[in-house]
């Protein structure tokens, strides 16, 4: 199937995606690049890179990229420095970029939460560290972090992703205080994303009997590239992608013992089908997966392209706004009588 762009020749700034050879990282490249912005594309796999490069010039803005491990404090920054010669100043940076492994904690193994915390943690730390380097001589620019809503509620068999999540979120508090503290222009929005119909699922590291699937409600990865392109160039402290992500966050925070008990009953069949896994299928964890994947994973069938929740906190003023001229209408229509 061909897939056709619209080309946009204005140019609204510049910015950097990790994790931008496949899933949520692609299709934040493809809405960017719409949206008018010129693209630094970082990630491990050349062939992804390279699709994401040709659909981004597609459309009309010019795009790099750069092979780089996010664990590789030195190889971020030598990109982002990279970037701003080849493109021009950074206005926004995506920290994207993620691993994980399925598996009970019993089974799983210290090289392997090392790991997924210097990729899915300290990668979003150094990313962040780069930016700021850029931006705050500038005064001007916008990070954002990509959290999950397993930054709030950890769940079975993800223990090292849910940790490394956990700890973005910490380390998002301390930014948003110290810019604030600093009067800085310089602004971080954090995105907490819902299970999503992406290629993850087919290249993390898993011990599980059965196939890895996302758990609960699955959206398609446009619905979080919508987020994180609003959170670009509006003043959010964060936003919850999905209902099913503010019900983990805010139910969490009322009865955790409840959310144990569902988790420790569903959790384990949950993130799998019915089918068997490989145990010599090849995962991500130290090596990316030759080829081009693209964006999204085989769950498409179950997947939805649109959140009203989502919707509903995107245009929150213009709901409030309305809400405020009907209720004010029933006033002056109660006064008239």
């Amino acid at each position: 199937m061909t897939t056709e762009y619209t080309k946009n020749t204005s140019r609204k700034g510049v910015v950097v995606i990790t994790g931008a050879s496949a899933g949520l990282g692609r299709s934040l490249a493809r809405a960017f690049a719409k949206d008018g912005y010129d693209v630094s594309l970082l990630a491990r796999g050349v062939e992804g890179l390279q699709g994401a490069q040709r659909e981004v010039e597609a459309m009309g803005r010019r795009a790099i990229y750069f092979p780089v491990d996010v664990a590789d404090a030195e190889a971020v920054e030598n990109a982002a420095a990279q970037t701003e010669e080849q493109l021009g100043p950074i206005d926004v940076w995506v920290n994207n970029a993620m691993n994980s492994v399925f598996s009970p904690i019993k089974k799983m193994t210290p090289e392997d939460y090392r790991r997924v915390t210097e990729v899915t943690y300290l990668g979003q730390v150094y990313g962040t560290l780069s930016a700021l380097k850029r931006m705050l001589p500038r005064d001007k620019g916008k990070i954002i972090l990509v959290g999950s809503a397993l930054a709030y509620r950890g769940i079975p068999l993800q223990s090292a992703y849910c940790g490394a999540k956990h700890a973005i979120q910490g380390f998002f508090d301390s930014l948003v205080t110290e810019l604030m503290h600093d009067k800085s222009k310089v602004t971080a929005t954090m995105v907490q994303l819902p299970a999503m119909n992406t290629t993850q699922f087919g290249f993390v590291k898993s011990r599980l009997p059965n196939k890895p699937q996302p758990m609960g409600k699955i959206y398609q990865p446009e619905v979080a590239a919508k987020a994180i392109l609003y959170a670009a160039t509006h003043d959010r402290r964060e936003i919850n992608v999905g209902y099913p992500t503010v019900k983990a966050v805010e139910g969490n925070k009322i009865a955790p013992w409840y959310a144990d008990y569902v988790l420790a009953h569903n959790g384990y069949e949950g993130q799998q089908t019915d089918e068997p896994e490989d145990p010599n299928r090849r995962n991500n964890l130290y090596e990316p997966i030759p080829g081009d994947h693209g964006a999204h994973g085989p769950f498409g069938e179950q997947s939805t392209n649109f959140s009203p929740q989502l919707w509903a906190t995107l245009h929150r003023k213009e709901l409030l706004t309305s809400a405020l001229a009907v209720g004010g209408l029933l006033l002056l229509g109660r006064w008239l009588r």
